[in-house]
């Protein structure tokens, strides 16, 4: 179907949704609606209470969030009408999936591949704990070495300094460098290859893989990534660099710690700090964030973006290039790693009606401020604040300064990749309807012509 059919598909299933509402709800449509958008606002709050609350309040704000939308589908059920809004939504979702369809060609490319020659003298660091013991389940370090790598799989017992090792190796005639580990391994490993402008391989070993998943990685089968030493592209990425205290001051980007994900401020940095997080992430979170979001605990964030400020936001995530605009927690996938821009998502939600807002509308929410930037500066009335690095805890000095070096890693990669992202856009209805109709009216012309 040609891009102008898939829009005039979009414009025409948007408009059944709500005709099939109209129609066979009746008056009732109206109450139809407002009981579902009642039903995620108390379940907004439920959650928000949640967050906020330990004993007998989370249970109850627990239970709220369960029966909200249960109680929803049972009245739509109870009056007749439950079909018609499935039907709805159903409608709803193919007008949603038709419009993005639509608008895949107005996105940007993704990263550009090149061809490169194949690496003669790889070294891979490898961590055995990773991924709960993925190197040794995929039997990565013998696979690995069949295809000519050097491969040191580091021994759990002792310490090992992992930059180091990537830096001796290079001396030694490493022309790739690669890491099957976690992402903060990951970053460690990448800052050599960049210092040294050599090609750098990820094998998603990892526990949540959230680099290899911006790459298109497989990360349910690492050994694939392995098909990169003998038949790989490479991407030109761009890095992220800290710089605290002192070493904040203006200079070559190119310095301090380097993030390949996202730096966090804030709450989730606070909770990362603690001892229990690393054996129970549920649990800690769970008992830390009510104290956390509810009583300033006396040390306030300012952020400047470029030449937009937030003032004491409590949590603040700064991302290496922006997460997708319909990714309001900067929890899903960036569509590129190229773009030379940073991503800022700050949070500032004070009670159950604005924790709503921010479900219900997203980014337009008041509780949410994104931004795009080549620097981002983090200051607080504290010497020393807890941040979160590729989900490393550390505590560094103020003020925390957030650099791009655009185009500073060099990326081996598979040609071929099960998650490579198509880059489908977010909505957008007047886009949709100027393509549907406009594309008709130069049709049009032409045949008058």
């Amino acid at each position: 179907m040609s891009r102008r059919g898939t829009a005039r598909l979009a414009l025409a299933a948007g408009a059944a949704a709500l005709l099939v509402l109209v129609v066979f709800g009746g008056l009732g449509s109206l109450v139809l609606m407002g009981v579902g958008w009642a039903g995620l606002a108390l379940t907004a709050a439920g959650m928000w209470w949640m967050l906020t609350h330990t004993g007998w309040i989370r249970v109850l704000a627990a239970l709220l969030v369960v029966a909200a939308p249960l109680g929803v589908l049972l009245l739509y059920a109870a009056a007749g009408l439950l079909w018609v809004v499935l039907v709805s939504l159903g409608l709803w979702a193919l007008a949603v999936s038709a419009g993005r369809a639509a608008l895949v060609e107005d996105t940007p490319p993704s990263m550009t591949e090149r061809p490169v020659s194949r690496a003669e003298r790889p070294f891979l660091i490898m961590n055995p704990l990773s991924g709960g013991g993925k190197v040794e389940r995929f039997h990565l370090a013998e696979r690995a070495r069949a295809l000519g790598a050097e491969v040191v799989v580091l021994d759990p017992a002792q310490r090992q300094d992992v930059t180091e090792l990537a830096s001796r190796a290079v001396q030694g005639g490493a022309d790739l460098l690669g890491v099957a580990g976690g992402d903060g391994t990951q970053a460690s490993v990448a800052r050599v290859a960049a210092e040294h402008d050599i090609p750098f391989m990820v094998i998603s070993a990892g526990t949540r893989n959230h680099f290899a998943k911006d790459l298109g990685l497989d990360r349910q089968d690492p050994s694939r990534c392995l098909e990169a030493l003998t038949d790989g592209v490479e991407l030109r990425i761009d890095l992220g660099y800290l710089h605290a205290g002192d070493a904040g001051e203006p200079g070559d980007p190119s310095t301090g710690r380097v993030f390949i994900n996202n730096a966090s401020f804030g709450v989730y940095a606070e909770v990362v700090q603690s001892p229990a997080y690393r054996d129970d992430k549920a649990r800690t979170v769970l008992e830390m964030l009510p104290d956390l979001l509810t009583q300033p605990s006396g040390t306030r964030l300012s952020v400047r973006a470029g030449s937009l400020t937030m003032d004491g936001p409590q949590a603040a995530l700064v991302s290496n290039n922006p997460y997708a605009r319909g990714d309001s927690a900067g929890m899903g996938r960036r569509e590129r790693l190229d773009s030379g821009e940073l991503g800022v998502l700050c949070v500032n939600v004070g009670n159950a009606a604005e924790a709503t807002e921010l479900l219900l509308r997203g980014r337009q929410g008041r509780g949410l401020t994104a931004a795009t930037t080549r620097e981002v500066v983090v200051d607080a009335n504290a010497p020393v604040i807890p941040v979160g690095v590729d989900g490393e805890a550390l505590v560094l000095p103020t003020p925390v300064r957030c650099r791009l070096a655009a185009g500073a890693l060099r990326v081996r990669v598979p040609r071929h990749r099960p998650g490579v992202p198509h880059g489908a856009p977010p909505m957008d209805w007047r886009r949709v309807r100027r393509l549907a109709l406009t594309m008709g009216r130069v049709a049009a012309g032409r045949g008058a012509a």
